[in-house]
């Protein structure tokens, strides 16, 4: 089995909560990419994550979490700004996020930074997220994406607080629909397919993702579970019944499961395989959700057996 490289984010989120009827905001670990990373190792994999990452004490914690979480950080650029805060308030489960930090502290990778042997050789690269909307770590991912031989994973991960108007939406639409066109798979909620095709439902979104050229896409919808669409059909599958105390991170454990499953066995051959990949996924994004979320939150296989038993 090989290896994920896995490029992009890593901040420190403020997560809103209450204590005792006092508004507090409560200091975690987070990143779409770096979820994604801790979650696929968690689960068994070899990964390896690429991006940058502050030198001020949040940053040596950044590192440390990953380190400790048995992530490879040969990948990472220690950069002299501070590092990015994601300022997270609820509605129900759902997060919303505020960035703040000027340069962003994770946006600072350059296409020279790169390992290119370590990309060519890799069995999966992941792409997407925040990242993607600064320079220069635009272009040092699309040097990246471009590397022949991996399979190739991307998720938009869309945050509407940083597209101020229809012109920035285009611009990301424009962006991640380059990304699309040469995906082996991509990985997008339900509120990213809306907010990139104007209040698109998941069918609808996904099949304009497989025309641009991506082999499968699965649409996260929350509670609702996950829409799959294969070159042999498509199909609505269900979440899991849990008890969601937060959703922060679930969707990303939606992909780090399937980076997971990519890792071990490769690009399933029909949508039977996809089916089945998901539906392993959906069962770890469940767990996520029963705990405080975020990179902490990444089960393991001995933690989903426990919950869930023994899973195809």
């Amino acid at each position: 089995m090989g290896y994920a490289v896995v490029l992009g984010e890593a901040l420190v989120d403020l997560l809103e909560a209450d204590l005792d009827g006092e508004l507090i905001y409560r200091q975690a670990i987070g990143g779409a990419p770096l979820n994604v990373a801790v979650a696929a190792t968690r689960l068994g994999g070899d990964v390896r994550y690429v991006g940058t990452l502050s030198d001020d004490v949040l940053g040596d914690r950044l590192a440390a979490f990953l380190r400790e979480a048995g992530v490879g950080l040969s990948g990472v650029k220690r950069v002299p700004v501070p590092t990015t805060l994601a300022v997270t308030t609820f509605v129900g489960a759902e997060p919303t996020f505020t960035f703040y930090g000027e340069p962003p502290s994770y946006a600072l990778l350059e296409a020279g930074d790169l390992d290119r042997d370590g990309l060519r050789n890799a069995e999966v690269i992941y792409a997407g997220s925040i990242c993607l909307l600064r320079e220069p770590f635009r272009t040092a991912a699309r040097a990246a994406w471009a590397a022949a031989g991996p399979i190739k994973v991307f998720d938009p991960n869309v945050r509407p607080t940083l597209l101020p108007d229809a012109k920035a939406v285009q611009n990301l639409r424009e962006l991640v629909e380059e990304f699309f066109a040469t995906a082996d798979l991509v990985k997008l909620s339900s509120a990213d397919a809306a907010v990139l095709y104007e209040g698109s439902e998941p069918p609808a979104a996904a099949e304009r993702i497989r025309e641009l050229g991506a082999k499968a896409v699965v649409v996260t919808c929350g509670s609702r579970g996950a829409y799959v669409a294969t070159g042999d059909g498509a199909e609505m599958l269900p979440a899991p019944s849990v008890a969601a105390i937060d959703a922060t991170g679930a969707g990303d454990s939606v992909m780090g499961a399937l980076v997971r499953r990519l890792l071990a066995e490769g690009v399933p051959a029909d949508l039977a395989g996809w089916r089945r990949n998901v539906r392993f996924a959906l069962a770890v994004a469940g767990l996520v959700c029963e705990r405080q979320g975020g990179a902490t939150a990444m089960p393991t296989n001995e933690e989903l057996v426990a919950r869930w038993g023994a899973l195809a």
